[in-house]
């Protein structure tokens, strides 16, 4: 079997496994998702969620976040952690949305990397859920899985984005790296792979 082969096999797999392929941060419009998947660095969704009504409620749009102190957005994200460096981040951001961009995110993963804070796997998120072009959204249950799987043994994301984008239908990548989130935490977790229990035993180097 090619890697193309087990790549597409893998997709159809956790399709089945996992019929529902949701982004699990809460959001509303492009600049929420860009935002909450900041804030979501070295810290939970399920905590970003609940900081985030606020945030959102507080500023509403780039304009809001670009004219507001850094330390109120300080005070409102703290509980996400390195909070300074996120506001910080945040607050440049939006500034340069309104400068730049007229306060609309941009649709490209190339404009959209130069941006304060932003970095691949949040820009592929934001074009695949957003804008619903191709996207290879390598997190850290991407890096774990995709590796076990066989694809690859290196730890390095933007290398990992080139290995995998020519392997996943490109209308199903951006999908597939949802599934892959779902099975991280659920069977194929960083501290034990619960193979018995994996969907995707039968193409798994690291479960034979």
């Amino acid at each position: 079997m090619t890697d193309k082969e087990k790549a597409e096999k893998a997709v159809l797999l956790l399709e089945k496994e996992y019929p529902d392929a949701i982004c699990s941060l809460d959001y509303t419009d492009p600049l929420q998702l860009l935002i909450a998947t900041r804030l979501a660095a070295q810290c939970t969704d399920k905590r970003v969620n609940m900081v985030t009504p606020a945030l959102f409620e507080r500023f509403p749009d780039a304009n809001s976040f670009a004219e507001a102190d850094v330390e109120e957005i300080e005070e409102l994200i703290k509980t996400c952690g390195l909070y300074k460096t996120k506001a910080r981040d945040i607050s440049a951001m939006a500034k340069m949305l309104c400068s730049e961009y007229g306060g609309i995110v941009p649709d490209t993963i190339e404009d959209l990397v130069k941006l304060p804070g932003i970095g691949r796997k949040t820009a592929n998120l934001v074009v695949g859920d957003i804008y619903g072009k191709p996207a290879v959204v390598v997190d850290t249950h991407c890096i774990r899985i995709t590796s076990r799987l066989g694809f690859h043994n290196i730890k390095d994301a933007a290398k990992i984005e080139k290995i995998l984008r020519p392997l996943l239908p490109p209308e199903k990548s951006n999908d597939f790296c949802h599934r892959l989130v779902l099975h991280g935490r659920a069977v194929c977790t960083a501290r034990t792979a619960h193979c018995e229990q994996c969907c995707m035993r039968e193409i798994c180097n690291y479960c034979r």
